[in-house]
């Protein structure tokens, strides 16, 4: 299993309602974050910079790399847009990480 992590850029002010969405996560996306293979899935808020740290575990890649073709991950996109940096795609700015070290 593959460990991921990237980074993500939330507006100043707009940390209660992204945790208040998050909170509320559509059951339908979910289901198709588990069906590519995601598990383990964090998200932390550095809170000064406002940057978004996300780490999770991906079985299959290629899985998860279809993600950006389904319709529901389009609209959870539309959805979250207002309060993130984002592409014209409305799918969040992701800068991935680099591992540096891990203690398994």
């Amino acid at each position: 299993m593959k460990r991921i992590a990237f980074k993500m850029k939330l507006h100043a002010g707009m940390e209660d309602e992204y945790r208040r969405r998050h909170d509320s996560i559509w059951p339908e996306l979910t289901a198709l974050l588990k069906k590519s293979g995601m598990e383990d899935y964090s998200i932390f808020l550095e809170e000064e910079t406002h940057t978004l740290f996300a780490v999770l575990k991906v079985r299959n890649e290629i899985s998860m790399n279809e993600l950006p073709k389904q319709a529901i991950m389009k609209q959870w996109w539309s959805y979250m847009k207002d309060m993130m940096e984002c592409n014209p795609d409305h799918s969040p700015v992701s800068i991935p990480l680099k591992e540096i070290f891990y203690l398994p």
